[in-house]
């Protein structure tokens, strides 16, 4: 007898186990969606959040810790975030508000925070994102808040100074920028369409490569991406993720100045819609801050802070708008505001400035 119909065998018989293992984890998935359901009749009646960012990540911890392999951690995270997620759906959909059209970089953070069950709601720009989540159309939203190498998205910032809403969370992503067109070459290629901060953050190997292309600014990746599918003469930046939306050839990969290019991106929400999260242990607390226009104000700033033993992570300021060349100041400070040293630095900062908003305390992206 040969050796093939004994492995054709043994294999046939491998595959009859792993249906009957998709089997039973098929109904397992089903009784634990039904528990999903009673905790949400629970919950619709207690108007208690269905969505609990804490919880999920307990459970995801949990899980990977009793971990016994072969399947690594972080897959297993990966495949219970996105169980989490559909048995959510069963209880109450999250409406989400991203940077549309579909394929953006918004718009896969908002998947790797919610999980691909979630009803994610395409926006223009980010001030529809605002707009959305600020009037319950959409009960979260997905905005970029800083990048790695070309520093904050500076209508991210402005945005928030007014809009009631806070940050109750953060992904930050590895963004990797691909050039797309209709066709697999780069020849003749005549207007590259990206976001201002894509351009910026690929200028160095256009500069090299296309340096005869002019760089058009749209409102997102994704959207030079559906631009592109109509020229062949355009080409467009953007995700692997846009590529296959729009029907376009990866024409070159990973074409940022910068490897390793990250973006930072914030879940905001109402108060009513989600309170300020629990303490993590790895938080991050937002604020916004202006101080009177006097030698030294913002000096003073900093006093509370290193009196208090908290670490200032970021520092941004950004025109006031008023004409009389005044600052608001961003600040993101290391620890959660509930934490005795932060609140108390926080309470003696407050009473420095002529204008004081804390734009969330949440727990930090891995």
């Amino acid at each position: 007898m040969s050796q093939q119909p004994v492995q054709s065998q043994a294999l046939g018989e491998l595959r009859v186990q792993i249906d009957a293992l998709d089997r039973q984890l098929l109904q397992l998935l089903n009784e634990r969606a039904k528990v999903a359901e009673k905790v949400g009749e629970i919950k619709r009646a207690e108007g208690s959040p269905f969505f609990r960012p804490d919880r999920v990540a307990q459970v995801i911890d949990k899980i990977t810790g009793a971990n016994p392999g072969p399947l690594k951690s972080e897959h297993v995270a990966s495949i219970w975030r996105e169980i989490m997620s559909a048995c959510l759906a069963l209880e109450a959909p999250q409406r989400v508000a991203v940077l549309g059209p579909q394929g953006t970089f918004c718009e896969q953070a908002a998947i790797e925070f919610f999980g691909s069950a979630a009803s994610l709601i395409y926006c223009a720009n980010f001030d529809e994102v605002f707009h959305a989540t600020a009037a319950g159309t959409a009960q979260y939203g997905v905005v970029g808040m800083e990048n790695s190498t070309e520093g904050v998205v500076a209508r991210s910032l402005d945005l928030f100074l007014r809009s009631p809403v806070h940050v109750v969370g953060e992904v930050s992503l590895l963004v990797r920028h691909n050039l797309l067109r209709q066709t697999p070459g780069d020849e003749g290629i005549e207007v590259v369409l990206a976001h201002p901060q894509a351009l910026a953050q690929c200028q160095g190997w256009l500069s090299q490569h296309l340096p005869l292309a002019e760089r058009r600014a749209v409102a997102s990746n994704a959207e030079g991406a559906r631009l592109a599918a109509t020229n062949p003469k355009w080409a467009a930046l953007a995700s692997e993720r846009a590529a296959a939306q729009f029907g376009l050839h990866i024409v070159h990969h990973a074409i940022q100045d910068e490897a390793y290019n990250r973006t930072r991106f914030a879940v905001i929400a109402l108060p009513q819609t989600m309170a300020t999260p629990p303490a993590s242990g790895k938080d991050c607390t937002s604020l916004v801050v202006s101080v009177p226009n006097r030698p030294g104000a913002v000096h003073d700033l900093l006093v509370p802070l290193k009196k208090n033993g908290v670490s200032m992570t970021r520092f941004e300021s950004r025109p006031a708008k008023s004409g009389q060349w005044e600052y608001y100041f961003y600040i993101d400070i290391q620890g959660h505001i509930s934490e005795p040293h932060v609140a108390a630095a926080l309470q003696e900062l407050q009473g420095l400035c002529a204008f004081y908003k804390v734009l969330g305390s949440y727990p930090v992206s891995e």
